[in-house]
């Protein structure tokens, strides 16, 4: 955060939290006008991902611990970040293979706590977000944000969810997919949509007591309410897939931008272009070098990918595999930032 005020908030507003926004607002409209969009295309923002900020978001991790603990990387810090990755993503990987099921299920919790992780750091650093004070509110706004995308769409579209569930799994094991048939029964649904909309109510509500400046609550809350609504209409693939792109890595984005020196000036300088390709840059080798792994994974699977769906559902199995140490790494980030004190 150190560079947050030099930078400005127009600056960051207008690259990391506007795209979403827009886009956001963009994909909903036609699905409120009635009109409908073959699912081939909806998969087509996840494809697009895996070269365009989603995957590549996480590929500066070797470089942003040092960063942001104000040092310059050197091969020791890049090695150890390898070695999380080794270990970690390696040791998950291989659940995916013993028991895709339980793997699916701590990908959706993983997810679901990064995502929400994400979002706490933007409204903390980026907008200013005095409302959210203490642990247990800082906790709460993790869960709401992070339910969004990934609890919602269970809500509105269990058969998609189901759908996209069950690709994922059946790379590994076609039979073990009804493990989580419990997930989409009509009480188990409804009971989760009660709970979670009693949290968005009672976060929202307590934020607006303690807020001492009602632009970053309203903020807090538009932004809640409006991806409530957004992944209540899309389809959960498309819907997915930009949020994946505009909404959480670019924000990730900013914050990397920020912790390094040369990109921080440029944002300074009001030269957005100029950090976004000293990114692009840092996260070209290790995007080319994951989409190289994600290459051998298809040769690993018990049952490879034909289809679009598949070759989605391997996709996201590899993401969920690099997930876990990039939240590592994420949650060292939040430490040195304070985000949680």
């Amino acid at each position: 955060m150190s560079h947050r005020a030099a930078v400005g908030p127009s600056v960051l507003y207008r690259m990391a939290l506007a795209p979403g926004w827009v886009a956001s607002i963009a994909v909903v409209v036609p699905f409120l006008a009635g009109v409908s969009i073959p699912p081939a295309f909806q998969y087509a923002p996840l494809v697009v991902s895996a070269v365009l900020l989603g995957l590549p978001h996480g590929a500066v991790d070797h470089l942003a611990v040092a960063r942001t603990h104000g040092d310059q990387p050197d091969l020791a810090a890049i090695a150890r970040v390898f070695a999380l990755y080794g270990v970690v993503g390696g040791a998950y990987a291989v659940v995916w293979f013993l028991a895709p099921t339980a793997a699916f299920a701590l990908f959706i919790v993983v997810t679901w706590f990064h995502w929400g992780q994400g979002d706490l750091y933007a409204l903390l650093a980026l907008a200013d977000a005095d409302h959210l004070r203490t642990l247990p509110q800082r906790a709460g706004a993790v869960f709401v944000r992070g339910g969004l995308p990934m609890l919602v769409p269970l809500l509105a579209f269990p058969e998609w969810y189901r759908r996209v569930a069950t690709d994922l799994v059946s790379l590994f094991a076609p039979d073990a997919a009804a493990g989580i048939g419990w997930a989409f029964r009509a009480d188990v649904r409804t009971a989760l949509a009660v709970t979670y909309g009693a949290l968005v109510v009672a976060t929202l509500a307590v934020g607006f007591v303690r807020a001492d400046a009602r632009r970053p609550w309203l903020l807090d809350a538009s932004e809640t309410l409006g991806l409530l609504a957004y992944f209540a209409l899309v389809p959960p693939v498309l819907a997915i897939g930009v949020y994946f792109c505009l909404w959480h890595s670019l924000r990730h984005v900013a914050r990397l931008l920020l912790v390094d020196d040369a990109a921080a000036a440029a944002l300074e300088n009001r030269d957005p272009t100029a950090a976004l390709a000293r990114f692009a840059r840092d996260a070209a080798p290790l995007t080319a070098a994951s989409l190289a792994l994600l290459g051998g994974l298809y040769f690993l699977v018990p049952n490879p990918p034909g289809t679009v769906p598949e070759w989605v559902a391997l996709y996201l199995v590899f993401i969920a595999v690099v997930t876990l140490p990039h939240v590592v790494v994420v949650s060292i980030m939040d430490r040195e930032q304070r985000i949680w004190t």
